[in-house]
């Protein structure tokens, strides 16, 4: 009996995840496929103050996207994606500080919020940008709580200030409706889907 391959249709593309992020190339692993990370310094993560909720992280993965297309192979398949998290229309990114991370999650204490990825596939002579969204709801967070993540964890690189998969997801998440995976920065099952499509 021959073994199955999942994702045989991509097996000639050579896979580059173009990402910082430890827990986007666990997740990627996840899936069983092999790649590459590479990592272009100084990518413009701003974008247009029209843009609203899933249109953000669509447009800065697309951008990432398109500052990879010159240095690309004509074999090479770049995966990018941006997370961000919104509650009441306001977009939290990355704090900067650890005071302003400790701001972020006061305002995320005991309200619902929701955590947006957006994903660009491209390869030259394609691309395809989709956005996956998941409801988080957190019960609400003591001062002592959020004190002592954000100086232990100091979660300076996640958007929303906060890491689901560490202690504030354990304690402070209550309610998740979606995909678990896309809070942690990949919705790996759709990208599973987008890929299975090319």
């Amino acid at each position: 009996m021959q073994e199955m391959k999942p994702l045989e249709n991509i097996q000639h593309y050579k896979i580059v995840l173009a990402s910082n992020s430890p827990r986007r190339r666990e997740l990627l692993s996840g899936l069983n496929l092999e790649y590459t990370v590479r990592v272009l310094p100084d990518i413009d993560e701003s974008y247009p103050d029209t843009l609203k909720g899933e249109e953000i992280p669509m447009y800065i993965s697309h951008e990432k996207a398109e500052a990879y297309r010159n240095s690309m192979a004509e074999d090479e398949l770049i995966i990018t994606a941006d997370t961000v998290v919104c509650i009441n229309e306001k977009v939290l990114g990355k704090p900067r500080t650890l005071e302003e991370a400790k701001e972020m999650l006061r305002e995320l204490s005991g309200k619902m919020h929701q955590v947006i990825t957006g994903v660009c596939l491209m390869t030259r002579g394609l691309q395809r940008t989709f956005s996956a969204t998941t409801q988080v709801t957190f019960d609400v967070l003591t001062e002592d709580e959020i004190e002592f993540y954000v100086e232990k964890f100091r979660p300076l690189d996640k958007a929303g200030a906060y890491g689901v998969q560490e202690w504030i997801g354990f304690v402070g998440v209550s309610r998740l409706e979606g995909s678990y995976f896309n809070v942690m920065g990949l919705p790996v099952q759709r990208l599973y889907q987008e890929l299975k499509k090319l």
